[in-house]
């Protein structure tokens, strides 16, 4: 007999819901083949069996929350007695209490992941016993049980946790619960009445303006939200309230680039088994002109700003239209182009198979959206917290551009052009910052010498 646990999905993860078993009491597990699939606070994943034999019991229940380290299931050898399938808990195991704060101050709320996931404060264990459960008490004064995760989230987005109906176990408020409140405008907790004043009242605290109600007719059809697609817009509303956003874009030339890349893209497809495209470029000159715009490549704290002198570069992936995730090339402005390459198209095939580690998708300093493989010619991308700016890379086609020829003054030439835009947060710096940065781009792209890099 073995038993298998809850592995650690990441070194800040502390809790994962269990969202589905492959194998039911009684079948046979081969080794490395998916066992069970496990929901944390930044990635849903499929965990392999660590061992091959038979799955002899099943300790938690589809829709449980338990701590990293718990005995969900046995496997033992052939012909060995099955234990019944645990039912679903009318109390679910709750896992340590205390969430202790990033080293970044400004609040996103937990990912999934992509989204682009933004960096989730870090989950620590806590000193109290588990056998006393963590809750919130609503408006109504009732009490609730929550999850860590899920009270962070409550939290951070101000919402009311008795407004929130649970469809979890004995009626436990889920992550999915939250995200799903958070997705329809939230309802706010209840703002203290103001002190009377015998002049004037004072202002009540301003509250969220609730979403308009929609009702599905006969006509319609009700598609439901992924997990990933709530987690994400729950992303996007909070970067959207916590930053202020401005647009910067600039035009490039890649005649300079394809010297190089069309020189080279069969011989480098033949060495390394994939395309060439003009993302590792863009990405190499980012991190070259992070170099010399380093609050680029931060994050804002209390009233300081935090300048990382190391970029891990976050690069969205699309899930075949059913959301993003942003996986992160660690250290990369220590590679160059061809290295740059390699673990991008790496990252991003995992992404898609869904072989992502959840510390693969966080922790990112800059992000690049790279929309312009879906065609479109100018995208606003949204801020993954807690980062400062976001870049687009929209479509490059082929435009007639003014160019100078030596010896003569000007001439108009067919190159490949594409625009790169930038939203950015205002508070971390201004508008000539952020230009100066993307001409720095734009200059490295049009002028470098590439063939050394490949």
């Amino acid at each position: 007999m073995a038993e298998i646990t809850l592995p650690q999905l990441g070194e800040t993860v502390t809790e994962g819901t269990i969202t589905k078993w492959f194998k039911k009491v009684g079948d046979t597990v081969a080794l490395d083949e998916p066992l069970f699939e496990v929901s944390t606070d930044k990635v849903d994943t499929e965990v392999p069996s660590p061992i091959s034999g038979v799955l002899t019991e099943i300790r938690v229940a589809e829709g449980d929350t338990v701590p990293v380290g718990t005995v969900i299931a046995v496997v033992g050898d052939a012909g060995a007695a099955p234990v019944p399938a645990a039912p679903a808990a009318s109390t679910p195991s709750v896992a340590p209490s205390t969430l202790a704060s990033s080293n970044v101050s400004a609040p996103p709320p937990a990912p999934v992941a992509s989204t682009p996931a933004a960096a989730p404060s870090t989950l620590t264990s806590s000193n109290v016993s588990e056998s006393t459960p963590a809750s919130a008490t609503g408006s109504s004064g009732t009490s609730t049980v929550l999850s860590p995760v899920v009270r962070k989230l409550i939290a951070e987005n101000n919402l009311n946790a008795a407004s929130i109906t649970g469809t979890g176990p004995g009626g436990r408020i889920t992550r999915d619960d939250v995200l799903a409140a958070i997705s329809r405008g939230g309802a706010t907790t209840a703002a203290p009445a103001p002190a009377a004043v015998a002049s004037a009242p004072a202002a009540s605290a301003p509250q969220r303006a609730a979403a308009p109600k929609v009702v599905a007719g006969a006509r319609d059809e009700v598609v439901a939200l992924s997990k990933i697609r709530q987690a994400t817009g729950a992303h996007m509303v909070a970067s959207k309230a916590i930053s202020p956003h401005v647009l910067s874009v600039v035009e490039v030339d890649y005649a300079n680039v394809d010297v190089t890349r069309l020189r080279v893209k069969e011989e480098f497809k033949a060495q390394e088994g994939f395309s060439l495209t003009y993302l590792p470029f863009i990405a190499r000159a980012v991190v070259d002109a992070l170099a010399d715009f380093p609050h680029m490549n931060s994050s804002l704290g209390d009233n300081e700003l935090i300048v990382h002198r190391y970029v891990d570069l976050g690069i969205a992936v699309d899930l075949d239209y059913q959301g993003l995730l942003v996986p992160v090339v660690r250290d990369a402005e220590g590679k160059r182009l061809r290295a740059l390459s390699r673990e991008i198209n790496d990252l991003a095939t995992r992404t898609r198979s869904r072989h992502l580690s959840p510390d693969e998708i966080s922790g990112g300093t800059f992000t690049i959206s790279n929309n312009g493989s879906a065609g479109s010619v100018l995208t606003m991308p949204v801020i993954n917290q807690p980062q400062v700016a976001i870049l687009s890379t929209d479509a490059i086609s082929k435009k007639p551009v003014v160019i100078e020829v030596p010896g003569f003054s000007e001439s108009i030439a067919i190159h490949p052009v594409g625009n790169l835009a930038m939203a950015w947060d205002h508070r971390a710096f201004d508008g000539a910052y952020a230009a100066g940065f993307l001409s720095r781009v734009k200059l490295i792209l049009e002028t470098r010498d590439w063939s050394s890099e490949v």
